[in-house]
């Protein structure tokens, strides 16, 4: 059931005047003319003391989207409030007011990340010991077509959020992880993420996925490492941050392939809030029959005792040659030899009695992409 506008107002009160500060050379109590309720309560607190411009836009973010985070999250307005304080505090008053004036939830989240997002790619904070892949090359190997572990198909899909701790869940405590679910999902409200399935929870396993990762306002330097679920935790970073950060990176996640409940963790050295979205993922290929053409030649005919030396135009590009033949008509069609190049086929041939036709044809086929 939605609180009221009243309840929304005193649960965030504190916050606000923490956020906003209130400006007491302002007018006290009195109601401006021309403003209808909803301004009146953005541009005044329950004590009628005038809020900041700042004040303003996040009463009405707080005002307008706690009731939601309570419906479909089961999170307390309160404790997703005290989580959005300190984004609330970063972010620009174009960013809050973009987040005030959103559509939907995740608009009004990608508002206020949108400002101070900074690359991954950004220097790493001195004070954290983070670790690096290695740069050591393991030497060329064949690879097999195909290959269920190498050969991987990459599905893109539209981007959308499986997970925000700041709704559910709470930051993630320094030096701990927390498990993920990705597959056989209906929903992800549950992780703080979309209602819906986000066209991925539906197509059963899949081995890695890509996702958008970002870190909100970890309380001091350190870094996040992604990895599948019950794995070896890797030494490398997937992000790495500095305090009060709102940093964000694509990562290719592989993703646990056991019937376990959760496919991936995430490991982070200080406390800190995070957000993902999924934008593609990667399954493995699929058996699939080859894709087979026939080229032909043009009908020759020949005089007699001629001889004819015809060849196939080559394949299409992408495909390659695995067999031809010749068709020849006449008194006898006596056929001198039939060989298969590497893009066409060649026939030669004689017919010493009398005048014959002769047709070079070859079969292209490559194998299909899914």
């Amino acid at each position: 059931m939605k609180r009221s506008s009243m309840q929304v107002a005193a649960a965030v009160a504190v916050m606000v005047f923490t956020l906003a500060g209130v400006s007491h050379s302002q007018a006290h109590g009195q109601k401006e003319p021309g403003f209808d309720a909803a301004t009146q309560r953005a541009m005044h607190d329950r004590n009628g003391k005038p809020r900041s411009l700042r004040g303003q836009w996040v009463y009405r973010i707080v005002e307008r989207w706690a009731p939601h985070v309570r419906e479909a999250y089961g999170t307390e307005m309160r404790r997703w409030a005290d989580a959005m304080a300190p984004q609330f505090a970063q972010a620009s008053l174009a960013q809050l007011q973009r987040a005030a004036q959103a559509r939907d939830f995740q608009a009004m989240n990608d508002a206020l990340l949108s400002g101070g997002v900074r690359s991954a790619g950004a220097a790493k904070p001195a004070s954290a010991a983070v670790p690096t892949a290695s740069r050591t090359s393991a030497p060329p190997t064949a690879k097999a077509l195909g290959d269920i572990d190498k050969d991987l198909v990459y599905v893109p899909v539209t981007p959308c959020r499986i997970l925000d701790t700041r709704v559910v869940g709470g930051p993630i405590m320094a030096n701990s992880f927390r498990d993920f679910d990705l597959t056989d999902v209906v929903r992800f409200a549950g992780q703080g993420g979309d209602t819906s399935n986000c066209n991925v929870g539906d197509k059963g396993s899949f081995a890695a996925a890509a996702l958008n990762i970002t870190v909100v306002t970890p309380n001091m330097a350190g870094y996040i490492t992604a990895f599948p679920y019950l794995a070896s935790q890797p030494t490398a970073a997937t992000i790495n941050y500095v305090a009060g950060d709102i940093r964000n990176g694509l990562a290719i996640v592989r993703l646990d392939q056991t019937p376990a409940t959760y496919e991936f963790s995430v490991y982070s050295f200080a406390q800190t809030h995070l957000v993902a979205d999924v934008v593609g993922y990667f399954r493995e290929p699929e058996a699939t029959g080859l894709e087979c053409v026939t080229v032909s030649s043009p009908t020759y005919n020949s005089a007699q005792y001629q001889i004819l030396d015809v060849y196939t135009p080559s394949c299409p590009a992408g495909y390659t040659v695995i067999s031809g033949s010749c068709d020849t008509s006449g008194n006898t069609g006596y056929m001198h030899s039939s060989i298969t190049g590497e893009t066409s086929h060649r026939c030669i041939s004689n017919d010493p009695w009398g005048v014959h036709t002769l047709i070079a044809k070859a079969r292209c086929c490559r194998v299909p992409g899914r």
